[in-house]
């Protein structure tokens, strides 16, 4: 498979699965049991204001090499909705993040592990 031909929505499409599984893992591992707790603590990283704050927490650390960043440029400008709530910015961050993991996933999943390990530095709270 040639990473070229995939879309940048294709990409986003993945990486949204990917985020989503690896931030469910770590709170079920990290012995959090109740629904009510794991879907408020999921949110915090899952939603598009927390992936904006993981992708500008990451970038601030100029941890994306040229290559991701690329990918996360790509996938931003590929929005097709934004809930009457959201704000285009978060958004487009959220989805270039989002393309950046599937990205990783479909590349180098020794990069998508450190990837991962630096996401949750910031705890709980996703700070």
């Amino acid at each position: 498979m040639n990473i070229k031909d995939i879309s940048s929505n294709s990409l986003s499409f993945i990486g949204d699965a990917v985020f989503t599984l690896y931030v469910r893992n770590y709170f079920v591992s990290n012995l959090f049991q109740s629904s009510k707790s794991l879907q408020k603590l999921c949110n915090g990283y899952n939603s598009a204001l927390g992936q904006t704050k993981v992708f500008n927490r990451l970038n601030d650390e100029n941890f994306f090499n040229e290559k991701e960043i690329e990918v996360f440029k790509r996938g931003r400008n590929h929005i097709s909705h934004i809930p009457k709530n959201g704000n285009l910015l978060t958004y487009e961050t959220a989805s270039g993040l989002e393309a950046i993991c599937g990205y990783l996933y479909l590349t180098d999943k020794d990069r998508l592990e450190l990837f991962f390990n630096k996401v949750f530095e910031g705890g709980i709270n996703n700070e």
